[in-house]
């Protein structure tokens, strides 16, 4: 199983959006997917209910956002099927550190969606500090990756944002634009891949240019496994 961590303290940044967008990409290319949401608000598992009455590819939902009762451990709250290939992990925003370092264990990849904003860079900014100083990602072999959201092509915030991310020599996995698909997508529990439209070509090269990122680690360790 791949384990996906979708975060940044920065709320509003559409960390939801792309988690649920990410596992319904993952669901419609086939493979057994879990999407794990560890907000309060769930708003991922509100996404994931109203796709259960959609005739699209099935996603495993956990809601590890409470502590277990009494007689039930975490390990066992937290439980997927066992065939889970491809697990995504929703975040609360304003994580602290003890929680972050706890959210790191076990991850594959992280994915920083990010706004053009002047206080949205800034905060992601100090996020990234964070997650390379003292969550140590790189020492640990996890890929980070960054995700502009609510893109607008040719405007000064993503020409800032642009070299923000240059600065700190981490990827730009994918721009997303600025689209009412999104919203139509969340409003019938689907990814914006699904929706039968011809407005989303665009946004679907995107969202493929993603889990291309993501596959092409997958099958370089498994050849490293198998040398």
């Amino acid at each position: 199983m791949r384990r996906i961590l979708i975060t940044n303290a920065k709320g509003g940044c559409g960390k939801s959006t792309l988690a649920t967008n990410l596992a319904s990409a993952y669901a419609s290319k086939g493979y057994r997917t879990a999407l794990f949401d560890y907000d309060e608000q769930l708003s991922s598992l509100r996404w994931l209910r109203q796709r259960e009455k959609t005739n699209h590819p099935p996603i495993h939902g956990i809601n590890a956002s409470h502590n277990p009762a009494q007689n039930v451990t975490r390990s066992w709250l937290l439980r997927v099927p066992d065939n889970t290939e491809r697990a995504i992990i929703d975040t609360p925003a304003g994580l602290k550190v003890a929680d972050l370092l706890q959210q790191l264990q076990a991850v594959d990849d992280i994915l920083v969606p990010v706004l053009p904003s002047p206080i949205d860079i800034q905060t992601t900014a100090d996020f990234i500090r964070d997650l390379l100083l003292i969550g140590k990602v790189r020492e640990r072999g996890i890929r980070l990756g960054i995700v502009a959201n609510r893109v607008r092509i040719n405007t000064l915030s993503f020409r800032a944002l642009e070299r923000f991310l240059k600065s700190l020599d981490i990827p730009v996995i994918a721009r997303l634009r600025d689209t009412q698909n999104y919203t139509r997508a969340a409003e019938q529990g689907c990814g914006i891949q699904e929706i039968k439209s011809s407005s989303n070509k665009a946004d679907i090269l995107q969202w493929d240019a993603l889990t291309d990122w993501i596959e092409a680690e997958a099958t370089f360790q498994e050849q490293q496994k198998h040398a």
